[in-house]
């Protein structure tokens, strides 16, 4: 077992201890960071890899942006957690049934790959590296899966904000055809009056 074997193993269990942490922790705010180890020890794998590129864009995205939009709404809100995990307990057999089979699952499709061994990279690939590498492959051979996801995200963007607005009587709302509809002459009024000025009132002495 060389070095990079052995570190392998080492995140692989950080991250499996931080996974497992994220759901049984009581603390809402202690999941989020359990989370943030878990992306962090999932980044090094990577790194461990060779595939820079999305070891980066994990911690930048989620760990930079996502984690820090759920601290916020985590401590915000102010959620009771003892409701919510109500039960927790009795839904674990399932759960891990569930998970197991996954895993199995899993395992089956990728032990196939697993077996193969992989191609040694070319002169040209490692003078063109591993992030230009992904971006020609992206663009190239996986344009349209690229476009289909894209699409997907839009639409379930577009669902999402359709679910979450609700109208209110206590909350302002405007039409927006009727704002695209509305001119110049709608909004301001010229008016055009005598420009006449009040001599300022001189006060006498002793009054």
């Amino acid at each position: 077992m060389n070095s990079i074997t052995a570190l392998f193993y080492v995140f692989a269990a950080v991250l499996l201890f931080a996974a497992l942490r994220v759901i049984t922790a009581r603390s809402t705010v202690h999941a989020a960071l359990y989370l943030v180890l878990a992306f962090f020890s999932a980044s090094c794998i990577w790194m461990l890899l060779r595939a820079e590129f999305l070891a980066i864009a994990l911690v930048l995205v989620y760990v930079g942006a996502v984690m820090v939009l759920f601290l916020f709404v985590v401590m915000m809100l102010d959620i009771n957690t003892d409701e919510l995990r109500a039960g927790f307990w009795k839904h674990v057999p399932l759960a891990g049934f569930v998970g197991a089979v996954i895993a199995l699952e899993m395992a089956l499709v990728l032990m196939r790959g697993f077996r193969l061994e992989a191609p040694l990279p070319s002169a040209k690939a490692l003078e063109i590296g591993n992030t230009k590498l992904l971006g020609i492959e992206i663009y190239t051979h996986y344009l349209y899966p690229l476009q289909l996801a894209a699409v997907l995200l839009l639409v379930a963007i577009i669902a999402a904000i359709a679910l979450t607005l609700r109208g209110r009587k206590d909350s302002k709302q405007m039409d927006p055809s009727q704002q695209v509809k509305v001119k110049a002459a709608d909004r301001v009024r010229l008016i055009k009056m005598p420009a006449v000025v009040e001599a300022p009132s001189v006060k006498k002495e002793g009054a």
